[in-house]
């Protein structure tokens, strides 16, 4: 989760698709100009160890949006892949 907070900040596309499950991945991946994120919370996780295979972190990323500042809070849900953890799918939360 980390690291794909990380890769929105820089705005590495490549990183974000490479990071995705391949059945849920959009074909691209549109940054908004206007924003600007400015820190993460994790909040919660379950599971995601070495001995699972699914895994899921509740987190508030922050940001500014035309410098108003805001929040995504979300529970996404992780799966490995090839090996991999990726990133499946997404509950956003109020």
């Amino acid at each position: 989760m980390r690291s794909r907070y990380s890769a929105f900040v820089v705005r590495d596309a490549a990183y974000l698709l490479r990071t995705w499950r391949p059945e849920t991945r959009p074909p691209s991946v549109d940054f908004d100009p206007a924003m600007r994120w400015t820190g993460l919370e994790i909040l919660d996780t379950t599971e995601g160890s070495a001995f699972h295979t699914t895994g899921t972190v509740t987190f508030r990323a922050h940001y500014t949006d035309d410098g108003r500042p805001d929040a995504l809070h979300e529970k996404s849900r992780f799966v490995r892949h090839e090996g991999a953890w990726v990133y499946a799918s997404a509950v956003f939360i109020d």
